[in-house]
């Protein structure tokens, strides 16, 4: 049998975000880095211990594992099955995991809605707003939210545009660009003689873009950071773009 080519489009997206694969190549990220953030986050934030959180696009959710810890009730959404399966696991009396679309409210509201680690901006600009008003519905009134982004500017000036990655005994080819304000990720290898071809986009946007789709919403920022350890957001060297914002209240 001749070599296949599997290719990912934006048509059956969650394909890559789904595969053995995708878990496979970002099996190392930094778990000791998402604990210390979220202690940092949560002291700033001074949220009550048993308030409730919805981390939306949880992925195998390491974020919600160490938040409940900290003595909050979590509920984990991620529209990757087999992240929900893993997280599953670690599920108890006050950690809960479920397959859901971040930009569709989930039904309950929540003090607490955390979008972490560039898991916003995938699809189109239209979708951005879904979600964010998705993320407001989620919202009690005078709710926190945490956008946790990218800082586009930073990405574009250190851009690694190729890069080779082994994990399990298998070479990740991957190449790296910004066109047509997204950045695009090519993700190419080959394992048992079938090669594999993925792609990840996410818009490239920058804080002038959030604070537009923001002036669409009953939310409003109130402070904006630029790293994990909480410091001021510089567009030059910044790593992140961490948004904090919080929903108007509605009562007269």
């Amino acid at each position: 049998m001749s070599n296949k080519t599997k290719i990912d489009t934006e048509s059956n997206f969650n394909n890559w975000f789904d595969s053995k694969y995708y878990h496979i190549l970002y099996k190392d990220r930094d778990h000791d880095e998402a604990r210390k953030f979220i202690t940092k986050l949560l002291e700033h934030l001074n949220l009550k211990k048993s308030m409730t959180i919805l981390d939306a696009a949880c992925g195998k959710g390491r974020h919600s594992i160490e938040i409940e810890k900290l003595g909050y009730k979590v509920t984990g959404i991620d529209l990757s099955k087999n992240s929900i399966k893993h997280a599953k696991q670690f599920e108890n009396l006050n950690l809960k995991f479920k397959i859901h679309d971040i930009s569709i409210p989930v039904g309950i509201k929540f003090n607490a809605v955390f979008n972490l680690f560039t898991s916003f901006g995938y699809y189109n600009r239209d979708n951005d707003l879904k979600t964010l008003l998705s993320i407001e519905e989620n919202l009690k009134d005078d709710g926190v939210g945490v956008i946790d982004f990218f800082n586009i500017h930073n990405v574009k000036k250190n851009l690694i545009e190729q890069e080779n990655i082994i994990r399990d005994n298998i070479n990740f080819n991957i190449s790296r660009k910004t066109k047509d304000k997204l950045v695009e990720k090519n993700i190419s290898f080959e394992d048992n003689s079938i090669k594999y071809s993925y792609k990840e986009t996410v818009n490239g946007l920058n804080l002038n873009d959030f604070k537009s789709y923001f002036k669409k919403t009953n939310l409003e920022i109130n402070e904006i950071f630029g790293d994990y350890e909480l410091n001021k957001f510089n567009l030059n060297y910044s790593p992140r773009l961490i948004i904090v914002f919080k929903k108007k209240s509605q009562s007269n």
